[in-house]
C-alpha cells in the first residue's frame, strides 16, 4: 500500500498490526481501501463496521467511521446505521466465522431483506484468532484445533448461501487475485443491495499448517493455480472443476432494498393520517 493510501484512509498510530506473517487479511484491507479510492467515496459518509476475529481488527486500523461490534453481530449493528441514515456508506468486514456461525441468522435474514450495505468475508476456512477451531467453511474432514479427526460437518458454500438467501450482488476473490477482487469489491460497494463477497484469505499459522497446505507462499501459489473464473467455468464440466475454486462475479439483480420500501411504506402512513385528518 502506498504511503499516499495509508496517510488517507489508514491509521498510522495503530500500526503495526497484529495479523501473522503470511496472512491474507492484509491484503484484502488493501483491496476494501482501493475500492474505496476508486468510487471516490467522502470519508466522512463511510461506516467501517467488524465484529470480532482476526478479519474484525481491521476496522481498528482503517480511518473511516468505524466500530468494532460484538461476535456475530456486525450485520445487525450495519442496519441500524443504515436505516437512522441512508446517505452512509457502510461495510462490513467480518469472517467466515463470524458472519455464518453465530452471526448466520443476521446474514440471512440481512440477504433476504435486501439491506443496502457490502458484506466482506474474509474467509480463511478457520477460527484463526481463537485457536484454529474448524468453522463452517472448514472443508469437511480437514483439521482444526476442535477437530483433530478431521470435521465431519459440510461445510458451506457462502456464494451459494448468500444467493438462496436473497442477496442481490454475490461475488468471490481471493487475496492471490488482487486486482480482481478490488473490481469485485469496488462494484459491490456501488451495488444498491446486499452485497456479499466471500474473499478467501489465507492462514498458514493455523489452517495451513494443521492441513499440511505448506507456507503462506505456496497457499498463494494454490490459489493461482487452481481458481477459474466464474464465465469460463460456464463452459466447463463437473469434472473439470473438480477440485477447483470458482471466482468472479456470480449473481446481480436490482430488486427494490428495505429502505426504498420501507420509506414508501411511510409515505402510504402519511397520505392515510392525512386523509382520515381530511375527513
Amino acid at each position: 500500500m502506498d504511503n499516499k493510501l495509508i496517510k488517507n484512509y489508514l491509521r498510522e498510530d495503530m500500526l503495526p498490526h497484529i495479523w501473522c506473517s503470511g496472512c491474507g487479511n492484509g491484503i484484502l484491507m488493501r483491496n476494501i481501501v482501493m475500492a474505496i479510492e476508486q468510487n471516490g467515496l467522502d470519508k466522512d459518509k463511510v461506516c467501517i463496521v467488524s465484529g470480532i476475529g482476526c478479519s474484525s481488527r481491521a476496522a481498528g486500523y482503517m480511518d473511516f467511521n468505524t466500530i468494532h461490534t460484538t461476535h456475530g453481530r456486525a450485520i445487525p449493528v450495519a442496519i441500524g446505521m443504515k436505516l437512522a441514515n441512508d446517505d452512509l456508506e457502510v461495510i462490513v468486514i467480518t469472517g467466515d466465522g463470524d458472519a455464518t456461525a453465530i452471526g448466520g441468522n443476521h446474514f440471512i435474514h440481512g440477504a433476504r431483506r435486501n439491506i443496502k450495505m457490502t458484506v466482506i468475508i474474509f474467509n480463511n476456512n478457520i477460527y484463526g484468532m481463537t485457536g484454529g477451531q474448524y468453522s463452517p467453511t472448514t472443508p469437511s474432514m480437514e483439521y482444526g484445533g476442535t477437530a483433530p479427526y478431521g470435521n465431519v460437518d459440510q461445510s458451506f458454500d457462502l456464494v451459494k448461501l448468500a444467493v438462496a438467501s436473497g442477496s442481490t450482488f454475490v461475488a468471490r476473490g481471493t487475496v492471490y487475485h488482487v486486482d480482481k477482487t478490488t473490481e469485485l469489491i469496488r462494484r459491490g460497494i456501488l451495488h444498491r443491495g446486499f452485497t456479499v463477497i466471500d474473499c478467501i484469505s489465507t492462514c498458514p499459522t493455523y489452517y495451513g499448517r494443521k492441513n499440511r497446505k505448506g507456507s503462506a507462499a505456496q497457499m498463494l501459489r494454490w490459489q493461482k493455480d487452481n481458481c477459474i473464473d466464474a464465465k469460463v467455468a460456464e463452459n466447463m464440466t463437473a469434472e473439470e472443476l473438480e477440485g477447483k475454486l470458482v471466482i468472479g462475479e456470480f449473481h446481480h439483480d436490482n430488486r427494490p432494498n428495505y429502505a426504498t420500501q420501507y420509506k414508501m411504506l411511510v409515505e402510504k402512513y402519511r397520505e392515510d393520517r392525512e386523509d382520515i385528518v381530511d375527513e
